[in-house]
């Protein structure tokens, strides 16, 4: 791998880890600070905290216990696996680093949110391995869902893939 290339992927990774390592401080502070439903007004009533947690997918949907929630977490970590392969297999081709931008806030997001499923229930105590529910924690006023800073990296990724890389994703 060249030099170029390895920067690429490095550069990938502080991506990645940057944005785990936020969104994961973030949810832990509110779960052992603040109680459910409870608010912290940020910037008026217009941008707050709000605790809340799901067991579906971003902001909320598909919510469901048992063997659905087993599925989801299973399909997760399947997703999460192919976007490293993925993130491998471009940076040794030799595609641009914005395109690995764009899937490393995809990436990060996702395994973020797979944390909180596979080990939240049993490092909290209130579920199985791949049981644990989602902590969201930002309530915006115009956008109904509460949300976390995974889902928000999830949503920029995708948003930046098909604004500024649809040439990259045309030529898939």
């Amino acid at each position: 791998m060249t030099k170029a290339k390895r920067k690429g992927l490095i550069g990938s990774f502080i991506i990645i880890i940057a944005i785990l390592l936020i969104d994961q401080v973030l949810k832990v502070w509110v779960k052992t600070h603040m109680a459910i439903g409870e608010e912290i007004p940020l910037i008026g009533n217009w941008f707050k905290l709000l605790f809340v947690e799901n067991d579906g997918m971003a902001f909320g949907w598909m919510s469901g216990g048992g063997i659905v929630k087993t599925l989801l977490s299973i399909f997760r970590i399947v997703a999460v696996i192919a976007l490293f392969i993925i993130i491998f297999r471009i940076t040794k081709k030799g595609t641009k680093f914005s395109v690995l931008v764009g899937l490393s806030l995809i990436t990060a997001g996702a395994l973020g949110n797979i944390l909180d499923c596979v080990f939240y229930g049993k490092v909290f105590h209130y579920a199985g391995w791949l049981h644990g529910r989602v902590v969201d924690m930002f309530s915006v006023s115009f956008f109904p869902p509460i949300f976390n800073f995974a889902d928000a990296a999830i949503t920029v990724g995708v948003f930046y893939m098909i604004l500024f890389q649809w040439k990259w994703l045309k030529s898939l």
